[in-house]
């Protein structure tokens, strides 16, 4: 995590892969699956792919399944 985002309340540290993917409890296979079929919000720096914790956490509560 080596890329910041700065907005109105402060530096947001950005997630990579393999961090996201302990994260989550799955592999990074599973998370670089997501990214080509373009199924999970990420960003794109040069030639790295990082993931703004905001958007990981609106995207994880949209696939919630209610009782």
């Amino acid at each position: 995590m080596t890329a910041t985002d700065t907005g109105k309340s402060g530096p947001v540290m950005l997630i990579d892969i393999p961090t996201l993917a302990q994260q989550l409890n799955v592999t990074e296979r599973f998370i670089r699956r997501l990214i080509n079929e373009r199924r999970i919000p990420y960003l794109k720096i040069g030639k790295f792919i990082r993931f703004h914790p905001n958007d990981v956490a609106t995207w994880v509560a949209a696939r919630r399944i209610e009782t």
